[in-house]
């Protein structure tokens, strides 16, 4: 293969094709990034920066001893991740969650890329599956992938591809919340990267204005797409108001409980339900609802969500929406190394394949961007051990899901975030001098043994010493 045949082509610019590109070219791989926007836009985007964050912009807990998705963040640090990198260096206080500025991160992450030596970003839209001529590619479309694209791909695997309804979170100006009637506090006090404890704003409700407001979503006018119709959600990211209807005590058990949190105006009274809003961007001067994503319409939303205690004044930077998410029934379709069983050279990455979450998707990227690099340059492709959140996330997409051949009343492939069920059991030793083991106590060193094998074999698994992984999590 000649110098011109080892080219890796990536279509999408976002989590997964940007750290796939990342990787590839660290590896000496040339890459040409094909990003469509701005030539054509999406539902969602509202920029043509790279990596841009369209539905929040928290990467979740950064805790990697004791939550998953916080492992996946420590594995990608050790693995140089773009994406992770500048997550750090754009974060916001968000208490034990690693939340960014969304500007300055997708900023910084163009930047990057467009500045490395091996990295062609194309402005175009690719149409089809890539041509013969492209030794290696990457589909890294996203949820938002384009009609043509998506049709391409329907026909090459034989398959429809799969949708779900993915919501949008409304932002609030600041200056517009009642701070005489809300508190800043994280859940519990707990005290995060970059976080003080009291990162989260808390609008408290009473019984009364709780149901008046569970009334009001229901009622609520939604936004009615009739070609999506049957498109099942992602429990992970259901409207709020979907949420309201499946029973009225539901959000005050999920985004809205009230739980390890004290109303510093008036600690003696328990509230009956919390909403509250995440710090969005460096400045401080935007707030996202956390939870908070809908398909309400404009015009119900601001009166709807003004209902809240603190609120009732706030000014909307930006208003919850509703975008549909495409993704293939990967367990079926792709192999070990996330390439297309049917068409050797094509590998899909993202949200595509039916990960779910920005730190999932860009590790996805990063596997590819390293498979296909391995293979471009004649080296062994070695997968992640699955004892890592890489290998565990990369085994349910790729052969972990349970087949029901979709049969009626039987699940089927579904979207899912890193979590320490799809890790290999591990043998838990009761610590020396401890009587009680079991319930909580139990499960907390269940997860951080399961974290420490992780790290351990991931270091293993990229050369890295152990203490150097060690010591980028102090």
């Amino acid at each position: 293969m000649n110098n011109s045949q080892k080219i890796l082509h990536i279509v999408g610019g976002g989590m997964a094709g940007t750290e796939a590109a990342w990787q590839a070219a660290n590896a000496g791989v040339p890459v040409i990034l094909h990003e469509m926007r701005p030539v054509r836009g999406t539902e969602a985007h509202k920029t043509d920066g790279l990596a841009e964050l369209v539905c929040s912009n928290s990467f979740r807990s950064d805790d990697s001893q004791t939550n998953a998705v916080g492992v996946l963040h420590q594995e990608m640090r050790i693995a140089d991740s773009i994406i992770i990198a500048c997550a750090d260096k754009h974060q916001v206080p968000a208490g034990s969650a690693l939340a960014v500025d969304r500007d300055g991160f997708s900023d910084a992450v163009t930047a990057a890329i467009e500045a490395h030596p091996l990295i062609t970003v194309s402005r175009e839209e690719v149409t089809g599956l890539p041509p013969a001529d492209w030794p290696q590619t990457i589909i890294a479309t996203g949820p938002l992938t384009a009609p043509a694209l998506a049709e391409s791909i329907k026909q090459q695997t034989g398959s429809d591809a799969l949708a779900f309804f993915d919501a949008i979170a409304p932002i609030v100006h600041f200056d517009s919340i009642d701070m005489d009637i809300c508190w800043f506090q994280s859940r519990y006090d707990k005290v995060g990267p970059g976080g003080t404890g009291k990162d989260y704003i808390n609008c408290p409700m009473d019984e009364d204005q709780y149901g008046a407001f569970i009334d009001a979503l229901i009622a609520g006018e939604k936004t009615q797409f009739k070609d999506w119709e049957g498109t099942p959600y992602f429990d992970g990211c259901l409207p709020i108001e979907v949420m309201a209807e499946r029973g009225r005590e539901t959000l005050r058990h999920g985004p809205m409980k009230p739980m390890g949190l004290t109303n510093s105006h008036n600690p003696d009274v328990k509230a009956y339900a919390v909403v509250q809003l995440r710090q969005d961007n460096a400045l401080g001067t935007l707030f996202n609802m956390v939870g908070f994503q809908t398909k309400l319409k404009y015009g119900a939303q601001k009166d709807i969500f003004q209902l809240i205690p603190g609120l009732q004044n706030a000014e909307f930077a930006r208003l919850g929406g509703l975008h549909r998410n495409t993704y293939i029934n990967s367990p079926d379709l792709l192999d070990g190394s996330l390439q297309l069983k049917s068409r050797p050279g094509l590998r899909f990455a993202g949200q595509i394949t039916g990960c779910e979450g920005y730190v999932e998707s860009a590790a996805m990227g990063l596997l590819a961007g390293r498979f296909a690099a391995a293979e471009l340059l004649g080296n062994p492709i070695s997968p992640p051990p699955q004892t890592t959140a890489f290998g565990a996330l990369l085994g349910h997409i790729t052969g972990g899901h349970l087949s029901w051949n979709d049969e009626p009343g039987k699940r089927s492939f579904q979207p899912m975030n890193v979590n320490f069920g799809l890790f290999p059991p591990v043998e838990i030793i009761r610590p020396e001098g401890l009587k009680r083991f079991r319930g909580k106590d139990k499960t907390l060193v269940k997860k951080r043994t399961i974290a420490a094998r992780a790290l351990t074999d991931c270091s293993a698994w990229l050369g890295v010493e152990e203490q150097s992984a060690a010591a980028q999590q102090e």
